[in-house]
């Protein structure tokens, strides 16, 4: 792990103390499946079932770099999967923030809620998982500080804009980009695009 975190220093994409200091905590051999154990610090994707991933870490560096979860900040996950990022995300909010992980399929919801429990954060009540179609987002626990998925969208939900907090980032892949919504006013955003990634598709059922 400690390798993998070095390169992805050296390599530009982990740049933030509180993310570095989260991806050196929260060991991503508790998230990949017992078969893939041997590859989980190998700066790839791996099967986590289901036909879905644990994603690329250059990839959850990157995101989360734009994203900047900062302390106490309420977030919405979306795809939680097996809860690596989950937990990434629950390290850096701290006891007082609170992270909202959304996933569809049931056993990846059972499989990230065990996962994330290692550390202690959902007996905490930091990570909160739900198992539910995510293109509504979570109203009954709106606004959001940041927002961030992990699937990819034909375009950005009109729920997630909506739950979004004024000055809050957003962080969806649309299509192979990333784009990085920053909510100025009720109605206006601004932000960026990368492209050149890869992920899995956002499932509605």
């Amino acid at each position: 792990m400690k390798q993998l975190v070095k390169d992805l220093i050296s390599s530009g994409y982990l740049k933030t103390p509180a993310i570095i200091d989260a991806f050196q905590k929260i060991d991503r051999k508790d998230f990949v499946p017992e078969e893939y154990k041997d590859e989980a610090y190998v700066n790839a994707p791996l099967p986590i079932g289901h036909g879905q991933t644990i994603s690329q870490p250059l990839t959850v560096a990157f995101m989360l770099e734009f994203l900047q979860p900062e302390p106490g900040n309420k977030i919405l996950e979306i795809g939680s999967g097996s809860g690596w990022q989950t937990a990434l995300l629950s390290y850096i909010v701290g006891d007082e923030g609170r992270v909202f992980a959304l996933e569809l399929i049931p056993e990846l919801e059972v499989l990230g809620r065990k996962n994330v429990s290692r550390y202690n954060f959902v007996q905490k009540k930091i990570a909160n998982f739900y198992c539910l179609n995510a293109l509504n987002g979570l109203p009954e626990e709106a606004p959001f500080d940041r927002i961030v998925s992990a699937a990819s969208s034909q375009e950005i939900p009109l729920a997630w804009k909506e739950q979004l907090k004024i000055g809050g980032r957003m962080i969806v892949p649309v299509k192979d980009s990333i784009y990085l919504v920053i909510k100025k006013s009720k109605n206006q955003f601004e932000g960026d695009v990368f492209p050149g990634f890869a992920f899995v598709p956002f499932v509605e059922k």
